[in-house]
């Protein structure tokens, strides 16, 4: 693709993804003067409530339970799950009241004609504690730095050039910045698969930046131009493929998110987002970033030879 000028619509791109990534930041101390949180945590953050019935019959969880449960329990975020072989389910919601969970039992029984007196009950637990602790969370946060600076000094290796591991790993922030911004701004349930996304557009993302900065880096042997014609050419040969293989991957995880069930759902909308901020960041902020660098680095070196010779 020629004519593509992304060094000279830099200051575009990056102003774009100023606002969307403050749009996200904003998002969470709204969140937190509603008083709904700053994040919407998940059971698996915050603990909660699970219950084990018999409901005698074969069941849709999703078509047949999951409207009753958010009708009684509007705010529940419950998560179905079958036992195999029986007529048995498990709902597991986040923190309930004893009060709420006889109102869903009561609900029901009238649907399914149990009872009545809860012997149709296996068993409850109205409060369990959370699985992904305070101690996998930071866990979790070192493993993406740990991630991130081996990806900053292999880049860096790889290339010869520190700024290239550094604008790299300045893209990936940005990726990772907008996809925690959308999980404030629609409230998406923040749980488990949040790493798992998380971790997934990471090394997606990264791999189309090295693919431009490998062509960039050929490019500057054989091209006699300045830094913004290699860039804006380098870009321009890899482009297409890099667009190519989003569109492709994005059918995908499209199809998955309107065929999937509600908690495939949650893990493919940010994935759809993620990967549209990674192809975009590759193409848009990773080569800009490194060419504000660079420049920078020759206004740095200048200035310090016009002081030597000044002092001369």
């Amino acid at each position: 693709m020629k004519n593509l000028r992304v060094i000279e619509n830099r200051k575009i791109f990056f102003i774009l993804s100023s606002v969307i990534i403050l749009i996200g930041l904003l998002a969470m101390p709204f969140n937190a003067m509603r008083g709904n949180g700053m994040l919407n945590y998940d059971i698996e953050f915050k603990g909660g409530s699970v219950m084990q019935i018999d409901l005698g019959q074969d069941v849709n969880p999703q078509t047949d339970i999951l409207p009753i449960i958010n009708e009684v329990i509007p705010d529940a975020s419950p998560r179905l799950q079958k036992v195999t072989g029986t007529t048995e389910l498990v709902i597991t919601m986040k923190p309930t009241t004893s009060e709420q969970r006889t109102q869903l039992y009561e609900a029901l029984a009238e649907k399914y004609n149990l009872t009545g007196e809860k012997k149709d009950i296996l068993s409850t637990d109205s409060n369990f504690a959370p699985t992904i602790s305070g101690e996998f969370k930071m866990k979790a946060i070192q493993a993406v730095l740990l991630g991130a600076i081996l990806m900053l000094i292999y880049i860096s290796i790889r290339f010869k050039d520190f700024k290239f591991g550094a604008s790299a790993v300045l893209a990936l922030l940005h990726n990772v910045l907008i996809m925690l911004g959308v999980y404030a701004l629609f409230r998406i349930p923040l749980n488990n698969s949040f790493i798992a996304a998380m971790l997934t557009i990471i090394g997606y993302s990264i791999n189309d930046t090295i693919i431009i900065f490998d062509r960039i880096r050929e490019n500057k042997g054989r091209i006699k131009g300045s830094d913004e014609e290699v860039i804006d050419i380098s870009v321009g040969q890899t482009v297409t493929r890099s667009i190519n293989t989003s569109i492709t991957t994005l059918v995908m995880v499209v199809l998955l998110y309107f065929l999937g069930v509600s908690s495939v759902k949650e893990f493919a909308f940010p994935l759809v987002v993620g990967i549209i901020a990674g192809t975009y960041s590759s193409i848009f902020i990773a080569s800009p970033l490194w060419y504000e660098m660079r420049k920078f680095q020759r206004k740095h070196n200048k200035n310090k030879v016009g002081k030597k010779a000044t002092a001369k």
